[in-house]
């Protein structure tokens, strides 16, 4: 039997209204098929990076590597912040880039998405949102771990720590979303993107030392690095603003212009291709 006019608008009312949630469910359930993948990562590498990291290299060092408000701080309390930000940055870096083109041109989901009642921005919105959940999903676990290990000053903190994580990697993922958006042919890119933006960025954003023990000349990469200002908002929230640092208020700033600029940016992008 043939639906009439009525019928149709009246089913398409849900989706035009609640599409951003089918996405986001829809993106959830295809996180199922590497769930184990996801549990490992979010588990496995928190403890192997705390052992490695936080006890073994800090058993080497003698002397404290950073200062904190109530003088210095142990190697572990230093890094653990940082790691935790990375947590929620590696995640983006996962989500945002191959995610997208599968959408766009491998699998075509975006396209199949957009031939229903769903619109493009709810297309984007509910595809961030399930990033988001499982961003959180990490960073939460990570700080929980830490907490465990003794690597946060305040254990209450953790929840704080685990937001500046999410903060962070939102402030990374959503502009990579944006140039991923505009990818039409798979050249390598997301392998420049790995090599030249994220690992850089890893090692140069006082993740392991205080960005000021760096030559100037490569400072510059901190400033601009959302994982720096995560991170120093994880150390903040977990023993204390450091003497000399910058005020919390300006690193959330930074990540929430970054955030604001990506989404504009991917959302048009979206909207552009879907509809053009």
């Amino acid at each position: 039997m043939t639906a009439t006019r009525d019928e149709l608008v009246a089913a398409a009312r849900g989706p035009r209204r609640f599409g951003w949630w089918y996405i986001a469910e829809h993106q959830f359930r295809q996180m199922r098929r590497y769930l184990w993948v996801v549990v490992v990562n979010t588990i496995g590498s928190p403890l192997l990076y705390l052992l490695g990291i936080g006890f073994g290299l800090a058993s080497f060092m003698t002397r404290p590597i950073a200062d904190g408000p109530d003088g210095p701080v142990s190697y572990l309390l230093f890094v653990t912040p940082a790691l935790v930000a990375s947590a929620g940055v590696a995640v983006a870096s996962d989500e945002f880039q191959y995610s997208v083109m599968m959408g766009f041109k491998w699998r075509r989901l975006f396209w199949g998405m957009n031939d229903s009642p769903v619109e493009p921005p709810q297309i984007v919105t509910g595809f961030v949102l399930a990033v988001a959940g499982r961003m959180l999903f990490s960073t939460l676990a990570f700080a929980a771990i830490a907490v465990l290990f003794g690597g946060l000053g305040d254990p209450w903190s953790a929840f704080a720590v685990a937001g500046a994580g999410l903060l962070g990697g939102m402030a990374f993922g959503l502009p990579l979303l944006a140039y991923s958006a505009t990818i039409t042919e798979d050249k390598g890119q997301f392998a420049l993107v790995n090599r030249f933006v994220f690992t850089p960025m890893f090692l140069f954003s006082g993740t392991f030392y205080p960005l000021a023990t760096l030559p100037v000349w490569l400072q510059w990469i901190g400033w601009v690095s959302p994982l720096w200002h995560a991170s120093e908002i994880g150390r903040a929230a977990s023993y204390g603003r450091s003497p000399g640092s910058w005020p919390v208020g300006w690193h959330v700033v930074v990540l929430l212009t970054l955030c604001v600029a990506g989404w504009v940016a991917a959302r048009r992008v979206f909207v552009r291709r879907l509809r053009g």
